[in-house]
């Protein structure tokens, strides 16, 4: 059985397509999912109780790392899936990302990433014309919005910490090696519909990202200046692109070194459309 967690704070409006895309072609009790429902204001416990073969939790305090362990807890087989409450996952997708952890050493794998930028500013999509290209994604864990794990895999660690790049701190765990980056497999991640929406998520992510840096030596380091010599010196036709990229990596550094960008919650909401929106999209 392969267990899915998913950590879901103030999501109803997304919830439920999640839901219902990842059990749509499953086998009769082919997946365990448990929702984890961390200090929710709305009916998100309430919608993934609606869907059948879902277990729900809920905690009264919000916090990604503590739904994480809840759920971890909760659950009981593997290989094990920590899925982000507005991305869309099928059952088929489910199987490939199980299937990766078959290889020999495999301990961890995660989908293709596709991102959406249809409707969005120029600045909004001069910087994803960058990131998407950016070498730091290669065979990463993180930005996707699905980890998968094997039973080995999950036994390099012990409880999720208390950090906000969890993704981060999963690739961190494994070498190269024992990651695999599922290519036949992509999940859709909405960018953000507005740049004051895309600022404050670099800032949040950024001040995460620095944080866990600093207390963990494993963590693999930044490489400030990959955008210039990995993704614009080959290919010039993006330099303008890449002005705009830096310019908004500045500002969202700047962001970083606030105190209160560690303590805000970073998640981009214009990302989140509700069903039936024409411009639903699964957001990051």
């Amino acid at each position: 059985m392969t267990s899915v967690v998913i950590a879901a704070h103030n999501e109803a409006a997304v919830l439920g397509r999640t839901l219902r895309t990842l059990l749509a072609d499953a086998g009769p009790g082919e997946f365990e999912v448990v929702v984890v429902a961390n200090g929710c204001t709305d009916g998100t416990a309430d919608l993934a109780r609606s869907v059948p073969g879902v277990t729900v939790l809920e905690l009264p305090e919000a916090g990604k790392p503590g739904a994480l362990n809840a759920g971890d807890a909760a659950v009981t087989g593997f290989p094990r899936i920590y899925l982000d409450a507005d991305i869309g996952l099928d059952a088929a997708a489910v199987r490939a990302l199980a299937a990766a952890l078959d290889g020999p050493g495999v301990l961890a794998a995660a989908p293709g990433r596709r991102l959406d930028t249809t409707g969005r500013p120029l600045l909004v999509r001069a910087y994803y014309a960058i990131n998407r290209r950016h070498p730091a994604y290669r065979n990463a864990l993180f930005g996707r919005g699905a980890i998968a794990l094997s039973a080995a895999g999950r036994a390099r660690f012990g409880r999720f910490p208390d950090v906000v790049a969890d993704d981060l701190f999963l690739d961190s765990q494994f070498t190269d090696a024992e990651k695999r980056e599922v290519t036949s497999v992509a999940t859709v991640v909405a960018t953000p519909r507005r740049t004051v929406d895309l600022l404050r998520r670099l800032g949040r992510v950024r001040a995460g990202n620095a944080t866990l840096r600093a207390g963990d030596d494993q963590v693999r380091p930044a490489r400030r200046t990959s955008w210039l010599v990995d993704v614009v010196l080959p290919r010039p036709w993006l330099l303008p692109a890449g002005v705009c990229y830096a310019g908004l990596t500045v500002l969202a550094a700047a962001s970083a070194r606030r105190p209160g960008t560690r303590e805000r919650w970073g998640r981009d909401e214009s990302s989140r459309r509700p069903e039936g929106d024409p411009m639903t999209g699964a957001g990051s």
